[in-house]
């Protein structure tokens, strides 16, 4: 944990210090379906999220920050807020959200709410990325759509169906 100057422990809220103190879902994810990684120079912290996606829900949501308090109790609260829903409503969870379910933040901790929503949707959209991306029927490696052949395996990708 970096040190803070200027921010005392009694700055934050009681569900802020729970947070810092016992952040949830920290870790990665194996083989995750997307992730997005965001800094903020400012201050230092880095967040990244980890995201696996089950008919269209996020069904498991991990993170590993680097940074201060804030920044992890945001990393925790934003794992809570994002898990069980659907990719359209965890990207609408915005910094407000964040910096209101955690029961405010000192003001000059506010960008931290910035960094948890946009490393969340950052991973969404890795995820989405990939999702558009077509992938061999055989071997189920990355192909172009053009591609008469499977680089990966070999197989023959022009008489696909017959």
């Amino acid at each position: 944990m970096k040190l803070e100057r200027g921010i005392g422990m009694f700055d934050y809220s009681q569900k802020v210090m729970e947070h810092f103190a016992n952040p949830r879902n920290v870790g990665e994810i194996k083989n995750p379906d997307g992730v997005g990684t965001v800094g903020n120079p400012v201050c230092g912290d880095v967040m990244s999220f980890y995201i696996k996606v089950d008919n269209g829900r996020l069904s498991d949501v991990k993170f590993k920050t680097f940074g201060c308090g804030a920044a992890i109790a945001v990393s925790s609260i934003v794992s809570e807020m994002a898990k069980g829903k659907t990719l359209q409503e965890a990207m609408t969870i915005t910094n407000k959200m964040v910096a209101a379910e955690l029961g405010g933040l000192p003001p000059n901790k506010l960008h931290c709410s910035n960094l948890g929503a946009d490393a969340l949707h950052k991973a969404i959209e890795d995820y989405q990325q990939k999702s558009a991306e077509c992938h061999c029927p055989y071997c189920d490696g990355r192909i172009s759509d053009e591609a008469p052949f499977c680089q990966a395996c070999g197989k023959d990708l022009v008489d696909r169906g017959s």
